[in-house]
């Protein structure tokens, strides 16, 4: 029997959560504010220390450029190019020029104003797992993804409005790769009024997509240039490599006013120096060449300077996520990004293979470490499992809890005289209690954060009821969800535009990743 994960709070009340009455946080989580204190790793003068060694790494030693058409632009802007190795040396006034150029803030559009996503200051937007080629639930297990789980992950992340941001999510194994971005992509615009994510897999791959958002958002070429509407993530080939189809995701995302969220794959002592100083000092080298290579590309375009840096475990090799040293990198990720005056991208993430406590507590200190740090978007918010290598249903739930009790967190204090309490104080009598108090009664239904997934029920009422754990009660929830999903309003034109694009580009054998 599926629990009904929609009812009606004890005090009871219910949040705004759409058709399936599941809580989905309303509008007051659609635009975050960070008010948490940017902690620090380091001094400024190590922060300095570290930008220095960065732009040395890329004067003196130079990063490996794969993509002829890069390396042209790169030589045309004043870099020092060595055509026989692919090795491009950057002068740091051309670093200092383009970070110049890159903003500081700007907006990513969704369908309609609601959905509009400020990046940078303050401002903060959750993201789903993205890229995974396994999803698991506690129903099948692990399995490959399908065109149905990154749907099913679609509508899960249109649900719930503290995800601001649409992603990759899972790969779909049951399309071939030569049509699996004109599927994504038309997936997103069918089932989400969010901002898009769009592949990087070389220059056929985005041209087909950049038409999709125009169809499927009424939009001409013009209209289509004149602001942020989709993202992508690049990621350079650590240690100091960029290859074909990220140069091109570069180049191809500045031309068109889009967003690129560079992010260097820095595991230390493995990609990377084995200390966070110097795993910290390849990132940033490596994220100032991507950015330069945007800037110079089309000066203003939109880029996010990413971070990915954590340890590995020396016995095996493996990733491990939210360790000490993955907070202390985020930390030293976020002054970086600040030093340079672009808005930062952290992530959620966990080795554990199974949404147990391992998860819990390794993806938690990832985020703590990324929200002290300052982070601007946050990328694998929900339902990251396996290091990467899998999305989780329940997991993608129970991070949801989490995600929504930080937006709370986020919420302003109310402030007035009457939240002081004075008049609540003096109505109660030494040794009464407040439950029936005025104050009270007028504030209970909405005083506090109301669960999505956690039971306070005590244990005989929680053991007569099944004695469900979070992970089972998770299970429900996002069944619940899937079953009474609705897509939101779009303009029949637009959709069936779409749809004879992709039908046309299937016929015509798609695209191969760059």
């Amino acid at each position: 029997m599926v629990e009904r994960a929609g009812r009606t709070g004890r005090r009871g009340r219910r949040e705004a959560g759409g058709s399936s009455g599941v809580p989905s946080g309303g509008a007051r989580y659609r635009r975050l504010v960070n008010t948490l204190q940017p902690q620090r790793a380091f001094s400024d003068d190590h922060v300095a220390h570290i930008h220095a060694t960065a732009l040395r790494v890329l004067e003196e030693l130079g990063m490996r450029v794969l993509d002829p058409a890069a390396r042209r632009v790169f030589r045309q802007a004043g870099a020092e190019v060595d055509e026989a190795s692919g090795m491009v040396r950057l002068d740091r006034e051309l670093v200092a020029d383009a970070l110049r150029q890159a903003p500081g803030s700007f907006e990513v559009a969704g369908a309609h104003a609601g959905r509009d996503v400020p990046i940078g200051g303050a401002g903060i937007a959750f993201l789903c797992v993205g890229g995974p080629p396994h999803v698991s639930d506690l129903d099948r297990g692990k399995r490959p993804g399908t065109l149905l789980d990154m749907q099913n992950f679609l509508k899960l992340s249109q649900h719930f409005d503290v995800l601001h941001i649409q992603s990759s999510n899972v790969e779909p194994q049951d399309v071939p790769v030569e049509f699996r971005h004109l599927r994504q992509v038309e997936s997103q615009l069918s089932l989400s009024d969010k901002p898009l994510f769009v592949y990087s897999r070389g220059s056929a791959q985005v041209r087909d997509v950049f038409e999709m958002i125009r169809l499927g958002r009424g939009l001409d070429e013009a209209g289509f240039r004149a602001r942020p509407r989709c993202y992508t993530v690049i990621n350079t080939n650590s240690p100091r490599q960029l290859d074909l189809p990220m140069c091109q995701g570069i180049m191809d995302f500045a031309r068109a006013g889009q967003v690129s969220i560079i992010t260097p794959f820095t595991l230390a002592g493995a990609m990377a120096p084995i200390t966070i100083p110097g795993a910290l000092t390849l990132q940033h080298a490596e994220a100032l060449a991507g950015i330069t290579l945007a800037q110079i590309t089309r000066p203003g375009a939109p880029v996010v300077y990413g971070s990915f840096t954590s340890n590995v475990d020396m016995k095996s090799g493996a990733p491990a996520f939210g360790t000490p040293e993955f907070v202390r990198a985020a930390f030293g990720a976020g002054q970086l990004a600040r030093h340079v005056g672009l808005p930062w991208r952290g992530s959620g993430a966990t080795a554990s293979n199974v949404a147990d406590a391992q998860a819990t507590y390794e993806y938690l200190n990832s985020v703590w470490g990324s929200l002290l740090g300052g982070v601007n978007v946050l990328v694998h918010a929900a339902g990251w499992l396996e290091g990467g290598l899998s999305a989780s249903l329940e997991k993608f739930i129970l991070d949801i809890e989490m995600l929504q009790m930080f937006a709370a967190l986020f919420q302003p204090i109310e402030l007035d005289e009457a939240a002081f309490g004075f008049d609540a104080i003096a109505e109660v009598e030494p040794g009464g209690h407040f439950f029936g108090a005025a104050h009270t009664m007028a504030r209970y239904q909405t005083a506090f954060y109301e669960p999505l997934v956690s039971d306070w029920r005590n244990f005989g009422q929680w053991s007569e009821d099944g004695a469900k754990t979070a992970t089972m009660r998770a299970n429900a929830i996002w069944k619940r969800v899937l079953d009474e999903f609705e897509p939101p309003p779009q303009d029949p034109a637009f959709r069936q535009a779409v749809e004879d694009f992709v039908a046309r580009r299937i016929r015509e054998g798609g695209a191969p990743p760059g």
